[in-house]
């Protein structure tokens, strides 16, 4: 279950439009993380779109080692959120935007990931009731 397959992430640009538009979601520093329920094909409850400012980043090899601590975060802690959206049978979209100026170390960056895990978790069964 510890995998991150091309059908878990977002990449269609329909439903990233839509995300930024509604604006729904919530931040927890570093992260901004935009969230809604949007059906899509595939068996994965959630897809994940994972972006790093260009502008406070201007390196790409920073970049890209930001993104990867963060999909890593996300792989191995997604477990928390994939139960709740099993019981609920939903399926949601999330865009992780990484907000910070410094790169921080990927234990920050994990406890970040369960905190935000947790909390959709938390809004999931609130409404569900």
């Amino acid at each position: 279950m510890q995998t991150f397959k091309k059908e878990e992430r977002l990449h269609e640009k329909i439903i990233i439009q839509k995300l930024f538009e509604k604006d729904r979601g919530f931040f927890i520093y570093p992260f901004k993380v935009l969230i809604d329920n949007i059906d899509f094909e595939g068996h994965y409850p959630a897809k994940v779109l994972i972006t790093v400012s260009g502008k406070k980043f201007r390196k790409a090899v920073d970049r890209n080692k930001l993104k990867r601590l963060i999909r890593e975060a996300y792989r191995k802690n997604k477990h928390i959120l994939y139960e709740s959206l099993f019981k609920t049978s939903k399926q949601c979209a999330l865009i992780f935007i990484y907000t910070g100026k410094i790169i921080i170390s990927y234990k920050e960056i994990e406890s970040k990931i369960i905190l935000i895990l947790q909390r959709l978790v938390k809004e999931n069964e609130e409404n569900y009731k």
